[in-house]
């Protein structure tokens, strides 16, 4: 889903590029896998494939872009590491709040700074506001289980999801203004969409509510863009 969302903003800017995409859902793949199993005895093969995955992230971008590229791929790999590895005594995750809003900022960056020749403030603002707002459901569904101080333990279910409503509507104010006009009522949509499922957010919920619907939210601008320019054409 993270790729999907970088590619509708990689079409906003027509700086779409196949090994860019594949870069991006390589690091996005590396770091999920990194992340999840990096405490169970799969690690050290996680971490060989990493290592791979790495190298060939490397070489995409020393054939299909410059050095520059490279070096902002290299800070935000850094960034993914110093939120959740185990062998740093204090890594982001374990950071009271701060949680939720280190991710959006790490695919703000992929978003307006990766892919771009130069730094895209409104897309990442954009980007920042939405994803921030699509962490919080998680902490919902975590909230008994999560050892660290989190928005629904300090003020509670129902403010968390006022925060998230007012997180996503920005987002979707800074689009209507700051995108193309498909883009825009493409992200509009799916501020609608997004604004339902924290509705209906809640602990009780199944693991695939979360992990498949809220997830899936990132994706929804480049499939309501694909439907919209199909159905303009049309």
């Amino acid at each position: 889903m993270g790729t999907f969302f970088a590619v509708f903003f990689m079409f906003e800017q027509n700086t779409f590029r196949f090994p860019s995409v594949l870069l991006i859902f390589i690091t996005y793949f590396s770091g999920y896998l990194y992340t999840k199993y990096q405490n169970t005895k799969y690690f050290y093969k996680i971490f060989l494939l990493n290592v791979i995955t790495g190298t060939i992230s490397a070489a995409l971008i020393i054939f299909n872009h410059n050095e520059i590229r490279l070096v902002k791929w290299c800070i935000i790999v850094v960034l993914g590491l110093l939120y959740n590895s185990f062998f740093l005594e204090t890594y982001i995750r374990k950071i009271p709040l701060l949680k939720v809003f280190y991710v959006g900022l790490v695919w703000a960056l992929v978003n307006a700074w990766l892919t771009l020749p130069e730094f895209n403030f409104p897309i990442f603002f954009i980007s920042f506001f939405f994803v921030t707002a699509l962490v919080l459901p998680f902490d919902i569904r975590d909230m008994k289980s999560d050892t660290v101080r989190t928005f629904p333990k300090l003020i509670g279910v129902q403010n968390t999801k006022y925060l998230a409503y007012i997180l996503v509507f920005v987002s979707a104010v800074s689009s209507v203004f700051y995108l193309k006009t498909q883009f825009s009522i493409s992200f509009f949509l799916t501020s609608i969409f997004t604004f339902i499922l924290i509705y209906f957010s809640k602990h009780s919920n199944k693991d695939s509510y979360f992990s498949f619907w809220i997830e899936s939210c990132c994706g929804l601008p480049l499939l309501f863009l694909i439907l919209f320019e199909k159905f303009y054409l049309y």
